[in-house]
């Protein structure tokens, strides 16, 4: 049996505040407590995850070409928050650690603290000071030399910290934090790092020929974004975001997630239950959602494992009929039938195998569940499917099966059919950006930017499950629950990748609709999205280009370990 994984949520940036200020008020959290904690945990967690660059070494041994035989230079840069009191925090543990030496280390301030101010920030400073960490002030006004000064202690370190700006931040980023975002990136854009800089914590070599820039750490979130960025923006491109727990919604807003590079959920610093009180998302991943599918009895025949009709394809298009079914197969249905049009369907029959795949025939005669040899648990429409007069009919006899409970599983232009729709709580919608766009008539940018709550206002008056497409994936059902399934596998950026979704989600459905606990849109969409992204970063994809049918293949590897239940 699976056991219970516990759940990652996401809050916003006003909802972590107020997170914030009730750990501190109720709970009896004090802010230094809280930095003390929270830069602690950040500071363990790099070192743990990238031990290369904390493990002294000595020259001249075989294969040691490159390693490092003094201890890192680290700079951190700062501003006047709570960010950067947490980034000096990992900077003096690593210090009184014996990590790094004070001669190698340096901090990079937005600006000193004013006469009679106070706060975790500037005890800190002072802290660092005491112990003689160089400071430098970013101020180009002051002089090319001090603005040199500043910039090239960045250009120099190993590894820069970056705890500029935090939660706090409204609107762009300007002046002093806005120029050492600047610095930092065009520091970051001078080379590129060799795949080992971050895949490998074995290579993590900072001073080898192959590595040329710093490698960029952001606390909690990379400096400049919040709920309001819009590209064009300052934001500093990390490497890793420290992702303090709760995470922010705000990183994984589409276009704003490559500058959070690799994210380290950093944990163990707010209570677990005053974070889910004021959780607004869930992170999904296959390790979480996978055991909210239950598995499959040794009893089992086919019809009780869901049967799934997929309508898709047309002439120049029939490989994403094909991929949906093999999709529909790979997540655990128990029987799928095809249909297509008829001059489409002797391309597709020689193919069949294990679907029934069959001409769709005259519509008047073809009402779904109307044949008594295949009733459907679940239906699929739009992969490859065309916009021929016909699909309009479609569309409205599966509806009426939707109003029963069927559930429905809208793809690619049957999105486009079901424009003006309000469903019945059965259905979900597979868009990518372009298709979501289209639907709502919403700019492709406002989406990418902050889709949460476009999508969760369009779940809600619909009633209709959203499954958004993209590197990142986010999922929003009518009743408020949205989750979100980082992606970031290019190997899924291929055509027919959407289709093998869609094809996952009616599979799952259709034996959700066949049991007792009954069918949830939202997980089973979850799951379906978790299955992709799991799929796609198999070992044997990391590194080459693949089929969507090989994609098929590893997914129903990864579902029969997780839904077959072999336990007798």
């Amino acid at each position: 049996m699976i056991s219970a994984i516990r759940s990652r949520f996401l809050v916003s940036v006003k909802g972590s505040g107020a997170l914030d200020a009730e750990a501190r008020s109720e709970w009896a959290f004090s802010t230094f407590a809280l930095i003390e904690a929270a830069g602690r945990s950040c500071a363990q967690v790099v070192t743990k995850t990238f031990p290369g660059y904390f493990r002294k070494r000595t020259s001249g041994l075989a294969g040691s070409e490159g390693c490092f035989t003094e201890k890192p230079r680290v700079t951190a840069a700062i501003g006047a928050g709570n960010n950067g009191a947490d980034a000096m925090v990992m900077l003096r543990y690593w210090i009184l650690a014996g990590l790094l030496d004070i001669s190698s280390s340096a901090l990079v301030v937005t600006r000193m603290p004013k006469r009679g101010e106070t706060g975790a920030w500037v005890d800190m400073l002072k802290s660092l000071k005491k112990i003689k960490v160089p400071i430098l002030v970013w101020d180009a006004d002051v002089g090319e030399v001090a603005g040199r000064a500043s910039d090239d202690i960045l250009a120099q370190a190993d590894i820069i910290i970056d705890g500029i700006a935090g939660t706090g931040i409204s609107g762009p980023l300007q002046g002093a934090a806005g120029e050492m975002v600047n610095s930092i990136n065009a520091h970051r854009k001078k080379a590129e790092v060799s795949p080992c800089h971050i895949q490998n914590p074995e290579c993590q070599i900072p001073n080898s020929p192959s590595v040329k820039r710093p490698l960029i750490i952001s606390v909690d979130l990379p400096s400049g974004n919040s709920d309001e960025w819009k590209p064009g923006m300052p934001m500093v491109e990390a490497d890793v975001t420290l992702a303090i727990e709760p995470q922010k919604y705000c990183i994984y807003n589409p276009a704003a997630r490559p500058y959070a590079g690799i994210i380290l959920p950093v944990g163990g610093i707010f209570p677990g239950e005053l974070i889910a009180r004021y959780a607004e998302a869930e992170i999904l991943d296959w390790k979480t959602v996978r055991g909210r599918i239950s598995g499959i009895r040794p009893t089992a025949y086919k019809h009780q494992r869901g049967t799934v009709e997929v309508r898709a394809g047309s002439p120049g298009a029939t490989g994403a009929a094909l991929i949906a079914a093999r999709g529909a197969q790979a997540a655990g249905a128990g029987l799928v039938r095809l249909l297509v049009d008829d001059d489409i369907y002797p391309i597709l029959a020689t193919q069949s195998t294990g679907i029934m795949i069959a001409p769709a025939g005259d519509i008047s005669k073809d009402s779904f569940g109307c044949d008594s040899r295949f009733k459907p648990d679940a239906i699929l429409l739009g992969p490859g499917w065309g916009r021929k007069t016909n699909r309009a009919q479609i569309l409205e006899n599966a509806l009426i099966l939707e109003q029963k409970g069927i559930p429905l599983v809208l793809d690619a232009d049957a999105i486009e059919l079901a424009k003006e729709k309000i469903f019945s709580g059965n259905v979900i919608l597979t868009p990518h950006p372009g298709e979501f766009s289209k639907f709502s008539g919403v700019e492709r940018e406002e989406l990418l930017s902050r889709p949460l709550p476009i999508l969760l206002q369009y779940a809600r008056e619909r009633k209709a499950v959203i499954l958004f497409k993209g590197h990142v994936i986010t999922i929003a059902a009518p009743d408020g629950r949205v989750g979100i399934v980082d992606g970031m596998t290019p190997v899924l950026a291929t055509g027919g990748s959407g289709d093998l979704l869609a094809g996952f989600c009616a599979a799952i459905a259709a034996r959700m609709a066949r049991e007792e606990r009954g069918y949830d849109a939202y997980t089973c969409a979850a799951a379906a999205a978790a299955l992709l992204i799991a799929s796609g970063k198999s070992a044997g994809f990391k590194t080459r280009f693949t089929d969507p049918l090989e994609l098929a293949c590893r997914a129903a590897d990864l579902a029969g370990e997780a839904w077959l239940n072999l336990d007798i």
